[in-house]
């Protein structure tokens, strides 16, 4: 049994090296701007609802790290909906108890 473990092959001295990476940093202004998804939101009827939705229009103007924002508003704002929808506005009969 051989117990050696293979190294790297024989390096070739003719080979050039590796030339580095020289490219340009990308700042973004080489980039084309990114295209507006153009999502057709319908209305629910729920004013608070269909104002959440209508921010998520904004995400079409800002770069994609700061849809996250977006999203997590959008996200907390209709789950504050939903909740608001559990809540009653007066006691049932039941919790009347003396």
């Amino acid at each position: 049994m051989n117990d050696a473990i293979a190294g790297p092959g024989p390096v070739d001295e003719t080979s050039e090296p590796a030339a580095p990476d020289t490219a340009a940093p990308r700042d973004g202004a080489d980039e084309p701007a990114a295209a507006p998804l153009e999502v057709v939101r319908e209305l629910t009827g729920h004013p608070g609802v269909d104002a959440r939705l209508a921010r998520l229009a904004e995400v079409d103007d800002l770069p994609a790290d700061g849809h996250l924002e977006v999203y997590e508003d959008v996200h907390r704002g209709l789950r504050a909906e939903l909740t608001s929808l559990d809540a009653h506005p007066a006691p049932r009969p039941y919790e009347n108890r003396s």
